[in-house]
């Protein structure tokens, strides 16, 4: 029932918005994966998972889990459960973190269960779009699911469409620009995992900007 509730607001309500009042230009489309992946991308804004989610055809958006911070969307049990039943967020923990829930371990289940993950490496939103640096989780990730590509993204515009704190959007059009596909071999080592990285999503960021 999760599954056909997503389908349908997607379809109702997500992408006429997206279509009429934003507007997305993606760069690259041919290079996402048909099967599973970890998508790697600058973050802005709330738009960036609807945007990211939007690039994909309905019928796949039910193996496709956006990691968020639980302290944020699983702060209540209304939040987390409409966050859960339109988004399919997997909620990670930022702070107190245990052995019981390690972020990395819950991203690992999920993925070790068919899902493939949206995961924004800096971990929060505010450097706009100026690229923070990367936190090291998903690069054990990789290193621990080397045969996964990894798929690094750039999103230009979400931070002005709907900056942090507010609720409407501004008519614009969001650039996606969509890199190739990376497969990192398991004994990679972290930083240069986490240089690789946020060195393709910078120059993404360029062909956003030309």
């Amino acid at each position: 029932m999760r599954d056909v509730i997503q389908a349908a607001f997607f379809a109702v309500v997500v992408r006429p918005i997206m279509k009429l009042i934003v507007g997305i230009r993606v760069h690259g489309r041919e290079d996402l994966p048909a099967g599973q992946f970890i998508l790697v991308a600058n973050h802005a804004s709330h738009l960036d998972t609807l945007t990211l989610l939007s690039l994909f055809p309905i019928r796949d958006l039910v193996r496709i889990r956006p990691v968020a911070a639980a302290d944020y969307w699983a702060r209540n049990p209304l939040i987390y459960g409409v966050a859960r039943l339109f988004f399919n967020i997997l909620p990670i923990p930022r702070r107190g973190i245990t052995r019981g829930n390690n972020p990395l371990e819950i991203m690992a289940r999920a993925l070790e269960e068919g899902y493939s993950l949206l995961i924004f490496p800096e971990g929060t939103r505010d450097y706009g779009e100026e690229l923070g640096p990367f936190r090291p989780g998903v690069a054990h990730l990789l290193r621990r699911f080397p045969r996964i590509p990894c798929i690094p993204v750039f999103l230009k515009n979400t931070g002005r469409i709907l900056p942090k704190g507010q609720f409407l959007p501004v008519p614009l059009f969001v650039d996606v620009v969509i890199g190739k596909p990376i497969i990192f071999r398991g004994d990679a080592q972290v930083e240069d995992i986490l240089r690789l990285l946020r060195k393709k999503v910078m120059e993404l960021s360029r062909h956003a900007d030309s």
